[in-house]
């Protein structure tokens, strides 16, 4: 669907990407991980055409990026990291705006909008300024001009910094609709909240690519994977936990009192023992997780390492 191919992108002296080559097929999920948020927004630029690179290829749906630039910017819709504002232009001028730019007229034109609107569930705030919308409701139209064009290729920004907890949740759920009809890479810092999204990691260091993984691999990678975190009402014995079988380690929350982490021996599987261990000393426990592995952590360290 989209092929990337030996790109690189100067800015004056600085190599800001260098040697970048991935690929991704319809209806995956990709996300773009990496400490520098320039380097990731940068190469969505670079996708969506609104930057050329300095060297390199870009193919979306056999369309060349340097040959057909018209036609692969129709393939991709862009929701951009920074909030849309506008001191009086309602969400339905600009969204009007953004369906004529795209090339919309008369019956086809409010079909889109009647399409994107909906999908997006933006009409409370059809006539509101833009500028009078809380973040959520920014973000949103930013993603409903991005898909207003049924783009197969969509590129989202950091959709859910700011966000309250239950505002993310509410963007997760709709990104993963959108991920049953096109091709999303999302760029972002906060690995753990698309666990449950992509499909793969795209993990950046110093404007290279250091890691192309399926998440889950990812994830087992982690030193936390399998671990298990419980939160106690009274001081655990933390020695009865040390030597239980299969487990590497403990540790303690310092800003969480009575909340401990224990780590499990790699192919080691400690849940069970942990919780027999619970039932027989008969510890009143308030919370017990098994973790699925802590991504932030492991981009962070990959993160760190100089690229060949």
């Amino acid at each position: 669907m989209i092929e990337i191919s030996n790109l690189t992108k100067h800015t004056g002296n600085k190599a800001i990407i260098s040697d970048f080559s991935f690929s991704a097929h319809q209806q995956e999920c990709l996300g773009l991980f990496g400490h520098d948020h320039r380097v990731k927004t940068t190469l969505l630029n670079l996708i969506a055409g609104s930057t050329q690179p300095s060297s390199g290829h870009i193919t979306i749906q056999g369309y060349a990026t340097h040959t057909h630039a018209l036609k692969t910017r129709q393939l991709v819709g862009y929701q951009l990291s920074r909030d849309l504002g506008h001191p009086t232009m309602s969400v339905k001028t600009f969204l009007e705006l953004i369906a004529a730019i795209r090339g919309f007229h008369g019956a086809e034109k409010r079909a889109r909008l009647g399409q994107s609107v909906a999908r997006l569930e933006l009409f409370p705030v059809l006539n509101a300024p833009l500028d009078a919308l809380s973040i959520d409701w920014k973000r949103k139209v930013a993603i409903a001009q991005a898909i207003l064009h049924g783009p197969p290729l969509l590129l989202l920004d950091e959709p859910t910094e700011g966000l309250a907890p239950d505002q993310k949740q509410t963007f997760r759920a709709l990104i993963q609709s959108l991920t049953q009809e096109m091709t999303v890479i999302i760029a972002s810092r906060h690995c753990d909240e698309l666990s449950e999204l992509c499909t793969r990691a795209l993990v950046i260091a110093d404007g290279r690519l250091v890691a192309d993984t399926p998440l889950p691999d990812l994830q087992r990678s982690s030193r936390h994977f399998q671990a298990v975190t419980l939160a106690a009402e009274t001081p655990l014995d933390l020695l009865a936990l040390a030597v239980l079988p299969g487990v590497a380690g403990i540790e303690e929350h310092r800003r969480a009192p009575g909340t401990v982490t224990v780590l499990a021996m790699p192919g080691h599987t400690i849940y069970p023992h942990i919780n027999t261990l619970i039932a027989s000393r008969r510890w009143k426990i308030n919370a017990l997780n098994l973790e699925p592995g802590r991504l932030n952590d492991v981009v962070h360290h990959l993160s760190q390492e100089t690229p060949l």
